[in-house]
């Protein structure tokens, strides 16, 4: 295909799409991502305070980045979007590196590979099937907190939040009093932008003060994970963290960074993407009772409803890459350093995969959504968040009748991290 004119998108798009409340309002972003689909599927975004940044919003030219990691990088530029005075801050707080956290998603090959490599094992399937029947035990005792709430409850606060949280942390190795603690730094980090979590509870900040309350929760915990690392390498255990603590690279010990940065990316998004995921199921199957009765009849739809959750919610809205080279995406023509933003929420509402993208269907399929990423940084922890949320809604199937809203839902409001933050209902226990 011919190299077409560089193509900026209109300014009520590109504001969109670095917009955190049109992210928790959903719709109307969705319906700009269609728009850019169809007119400008690899876009210039030109925003006030941020740097030029290219759009990717098909499901196509999306897998096709992803599976390139030769010449789409982490490693150079941040790899979560952000305003140019973040960036700056960052910079100076880091010595220099675009990163504020280095973790797995900042690198590049060879030394991604490496360090995945550490802890890959353990959230493989065979691993998993070994603490299949604890992370039941776990899931059993949710529902029945929720069945005792006697028939209405906020879903994310009583039930998705907290559930992957302990399973994750029961992994990692972080004792149950800590729980609560993780919960909170997780929703600092993530949902900076958002006035509900935030650490201020607070709206109308600006970019410098959203940054200064993401970087005190990511110190907080570093301070934690670096007393955890210290114990486990004095007494190992049967653990993740321990693993983290006495990992070595080349015969050499990973440096503090690299293991803070590895504590906090299991402990964070091994929980808050899969709480994200399990409320959008719950927020589709309140809306639909019909399909509720068809999943609790035939278990056979569970697969179909976790992928479908899954894209449907999109709980990872973005990551950014960096291209090596002088290259080409749909035609469009990239220039060697030019930031990407691959556009997760518009890629799983593509119309030229999904047949009637916006609907939740349990039975859809194929599902070819890229809510877990593809290539080399494909999630690490896919197998656990498809297990956790089978088998938690096993149980629920087996305890509740029926189900309903009770109110609004909300998302948050976040580019980067997101999903629903509150989920009320009204549901009849068996």
């Amino acid at each position: 295909m011919a190299t077409i004119a560089p193509a900026t998108l209109p300014s009520e798009i590109a504001s969109a799409i670095v917009n955190p409340v049109a992210y928790g309002q959903w719709d109307d972003l969705k319906t700009k991502f269609r728009w850019a689909r169809d007119n400008m599927p690899v876009g210039l975004v030109q925003a006030e305070g941020y740097m030029p940044f290219w759009a990717i919003t098909r499901h196509e030219d999306i897998m096709t980045v992803s599976k390139d990691n030769a010449r789409f990088l982490n490693a150079p530029k941040s790899v979560v979007l952000g305003p140019v005075a973040v960036q700056m801050l960052t910079h100076m707080i880091t010595g220099g590196s675009p990163h504020l956290v280095r973790s797995l998603v900042t690198m590049d090959a060879p030394e991604h590979m490496d360090y995945r490599k550490l802890t890959q094992s353990w959230f493989m399937p065979k691993n998993l099937g070994g603490i299949e029947a604890r992370i039941r035990e776990i899931a059993r005792a949710s529902i029945d907190a929720m069945v005792a709430t006697g028939g209405a409850c906020d879903f994310v606060h009583q039930v998705s939040a907290l559930y992957p949280l302990h399973v994750v942390m029961q992994i990692l190795g972080v004792p149950h009093e800590d729980e609560p603690l993780m919960l909170k730094l997780t929703q600092e980090m993530f949902g900076g932008e958002d006035p509900d979590l935030n650490r201020a509870r607070s709206v109308d900040l600006t970019p410098e003060q959203v940054m200064q309350f993401v970087v005190d929760a990511v110190r907080d915990f570093e301070g934690y994970f670096m007393k955890l690392a210290a114990d486990r390498r004095a007494s190992p255990r049967d653990d993740v963290a321990s693993v983290i603590a006495n990992a070595t690279i080349d015969g050499e010990p990973i440096s503090d960074r690299n293991a803070a940065g590895y504590y906090i990316i299991v402990a964070a998004a091994g929980h808050d993407t899969t709480s994200a995921s399990t409320a959008g199921a719950m927020w589709a199957l309140a809306n639909d009772p019909e399909q509720f009765a068809r999943i609790k009849a035939d278990r056979s739809l569970l697969p179909g409803l976790i992928e479908e959750a899954i894209r449907w919610t999109t709980p990872v809205q973005h990551f950014m890459r960096t291209a090596a080279e002088d290259c080409e995406i749909g035609g469009q023509a990239i220039a060697k350093d030019d930031w990407l933003m691959l556009c997760y929420v518009s890629g799983n509402h593509d119309e030229r995969v999904f047949d009637d993208p916006d609907r939740f269907d349990a039975a859809r399929g194929p599902n070819r959504h890229v809510a877990f990423g593809a290539g080399v940084h494909q999630c690490l922890g896919l197998h656990l968040a498809r297990m956790e949320m089978r088998i938690l809604f096993e149980e629920l199937l087996d305890r509740v009748e029926s189900v309903e809203l009770a109110g609004t839902p909300q998302r948050a409001s976040s580019t980067f991290v997101g999903g629903p933050k509150t989920l009320p209902i009204r549901f009849v226990a068996s």
